[in-house]
């Protein structure tokens, strides 16, 4: 089933009447959000609900993080990047709200928007756009407060219940606290003791998160003297702060706060600095981040260890990204306010922003070797740092934004992040100084993103403008960059021989640039399929082996992916039709490792034309209906090309031949109903 919801990494108790009622209201109600205090569990009975059985749906169930956005403005790209679409790449009179209507208009699917307190009103209005535009779409919200929205359903999600010997707050407390003390088994079983336990499951008014810190207090302390220490604290604040808040957010409020006092200074200090993060974070990351003054980095390890079997921070590990850790947004509020206390929030994520940026040169640096494959994993686990450490540097060192934005350029290509990186790019080119190398690279990187949403007119005036600023700097990688994008730009509308002239073997040399360069590379990918378009088969050949042979040589492969297309395209016209399946096959390899969507997109239409030049009509409708669902995750089918369009058509009309319409129709069908996931 077509889906991206993550897996369950905290202990889940009870809640069967919850789940229960939540499951008849997804199948009667269109907007269901659930409310309640930081810490009562409302994620984890979403994410329960929506993984059951009978929620699947034909076009999936997809789970939306909201908790690490902070502009509203990228609600909609996050969305539909959460659904494997890239919205805003065609240049239209349509918003991304009503592209992304327009998406879901026909599908049938769960869309679960988790954590969407502090974006209720942009929330509201694009959910109500949706539901009124898709009528097969349910909407699970949560949110510690409603969206307010017209036909929305609201079900409190209330803390587990303490009350009897076997509660359910008593079996989560239990359950804690045997995972941080296998020896606390005896005294839990004990009577008297278990008594006690309900009553401190009753002083944090059953609320998950609070049950959880306390249960991993155990390590460290007896029962009797958790229960004497949480008596004490809950008396001290609650004359201090008992008028300000209602009792369960005090109560969860004081849970945190007395952990926190119980935690070593140290330890108090990481929790503190580890708020910069939005979202999920490595150890090298929290390492260099948080270390400074009291804190050396050769202790952020064992301390942050510590924090994990406090149940302070979650610890994880996620395909491709290694050790992951994270922290509940309640708890990581508290570190936040604890940071401001101490003045270091300023200096804190500076180190956040600039340690990122840092990532992103070396990520830029090794992007075209053995190593892409592992950076394209690290970097999209990252993307929530990224974004955070840009939104900084914008705000405090424009400067470094754009030097940051221009080297993410791979990002925003070659993995699927066009919208976003186009108006980080916009922006961070509005603020700085426009001269320079970085400034030359940003506007590169701006023009990349314009090629792929196919808007050539936009693409063709910033080559312009690149060729115009790397002409005034000794740089030749920078100078076959711009030729690079001047010429795409030319050759994607129809004008192959303008094209050739800039990016063909004698324009590369005059640059005298590093023939192993991404600039070289991917001038020789655009020559090589100039020469396709103009009938040049057996050249373009030549040129597609070069670059492939360059690519294995460096170890890459999303280039290659290219060069095997190139040389399918050049088999085809040649004639030699198994050939061409072959190659791109290989290229649709390529494409898969690195989740390139408009690769594949590309890759099946090349696919469709050989089978059926092969006589497979049915395979070619299947890989052309399977091509034309990749397209609309995309945007623009087949780039508005006409050679691209042409060579689509073709494979439709010799599989029309070989089958006839009716059996292409529903064949089609098929192959489109197949899933992108």
């Amino acid at each position: 089933m077509p889906g991206n919801l993550p897996p369950e990494t905290a202990s889940f108790v009870g809640r069967e009447a919850e789940l229960d009622r939540l499951e008849g209201l997804l199948d009667e109600r269109r907007l269901i959000t659930l409310t309640g205090v930081g810490g009562v569990g409302k994620s984890r009975l979403a994410l329960r609900a929506a993984a059951r059985p009978g929620r699947a749906r034909p076009d999936g169930v997809w789970w939306v993080e909201l908790s690490p956005l902070r502009d509203p403005g990228l609600l909609t790209t996050t969305l539909a990047h959460a659904l494997g679409l890239t919205i805003g790449v065609v240049p239209s009179t349509q918003s991304l709200d009503e592209e992304l209507c327009a998406w879901m208009a026909d599908k049938s699917l769960l869309v679960v928007l988790d954590t969407c307190e502090h974006l209720v009103t942009p929330v509201r209005h694009l959910v109500g756009e949706l539901l009124q535009s898709a009528p097969g779409l349910t909407v699970l919200v949560t949110s510690r407060e409603r969206l307010g929205s017209p036909g929305e359903t609201v079900l409190e999600v209330r803390p587990l219940p303490c009350e009897g010997p076997d509660s359910d707050a008593l079996t989560l407390f239990r359950a804690r606290a045997l995972a941080a003390a296998p020896q606390a088994a005896a005294a839990l079983a004990d009577p008297a003791r278990a008594a006690l336990a309900a009553e401190v499951c009753r002083r944090l008014d059953g609320i998950p998160l609070a049950l959880e810190l306390a249960g991993a207090r155990l390590r460290l302390w007896t029962l009797e003297r958790m229960a004497q220490l949480l008596g004490a604290r809950f008396e001290v604040l609650s004359d201090t702060t008992g008028a300000a808040l209602p009792a369960r957010h005090r109560n969860l409020r004081t849970a945190i706060g007395w952990s926190h006092e119980l935690c070593e200074p140290l330890e108090r200090l990481l929790w503190a600095r580890l708020s910069v993060f939005a979202g999920d974070f490595d150890m090298a990351a929290a390492r260099t981040v948080c270390a400074g003054g009291p804190l050396p980095a050769a202790r952020v390890e064992r301390l942050l260890e510590a924090l994990v079997a406090k149940s302070v921070v979650r610890r994880f590990r996620e395909r491709g990204a290694g050790t992951r850790y994270r922290m509940l947004d309640t708890i990581r509020e508290f570190g936040h306010d604890w940071l401001a206390e101490l003045d270091e929030v300023r200096a804190v994520a500076d180190r956040h922003a600039h340690w990122y940026a840092a990532l992103a040169r070396a990520a830029e640096r090794d992007w075209m070797g053995p190593g892409q494959v592992d950076w394209y994993r690290r970097m999209s686990a990252e993307h929530a740092q990224l974004r955070t450490a840009l939104e900084h540097l914008l705000g405090t060192d424009p400067g470094a934004a754009l030097e940051m934005a221009g080297a993410l350029w791979f990002f925003w290509f070659s993995c699927g992040h066009l919208q976003e990186g186009r108006a980080f790019l916009e922006r961070a080119l509005a603020q700085a100084p426009p001269t320079g190398a970085a400034h030359a690279r940003a506007l590169w990187a701006l023009g990349l993103t314009m090629l792929l949403q196919g808007d050539m007119t936009a693409a063709g005036l910033t080559g312009v403008a690149c060729v115009r600023a790397a002409d005034g700097l000794a740089d030749p990688e920078g100078r076959l960059r711009a030729a690079y994008l001047r010429s795409v730009s030319l050759l994607m509308p129809g004008d192959p021989v303008r094209a050739l002239a800039l990016a063909g073997p004698a324009a590369r040399a005059a640059h005298d640039g590093d023939v192993r360069g991404a600039g070289w590379l991917l001038c020789q990918l655009v020559s090589s399929y100039a020469l396709c378009d103009l009938g040049r088969f057996e050249e373009a050949a030549e040129e597609a082996h070069g670059l492939r042979e360059a690519c294995v040589e460096l170890g890459e492969r999303w280039l290659r992916a290219y060069a095997d297309y190139v040389l399918a395209f050049a088999a085809l016209g040649l004639g030699q039709h198994g050939e061409a399946a072959r190659h791109v096959r290989a290229m649709l390899s390529g494409k898969r490792l690195l989740g390139d969507r408009f690769g594949i997109a590309l890759g099946l239409d090349m696919l469709a034309a050989a089978v059926a030049a092969l006589g497979d009509g049915e395979l070619a409708a299947r890989l052309l209906g399977n091509g034309h669902a990749w397209w609309r995750t995309v945007g623009r089918p087949q780039m508005g090309s006409p050679s691209l369009t042409a060579l689509r058509d073709q494979g439709e009309r010799q599989a029309r031949a070989a089958i006839g319409d009716a059996a292409y129709e529903t064949a089609f069908r098929g192959g489109a109903a197949a899933s992108t996931g």
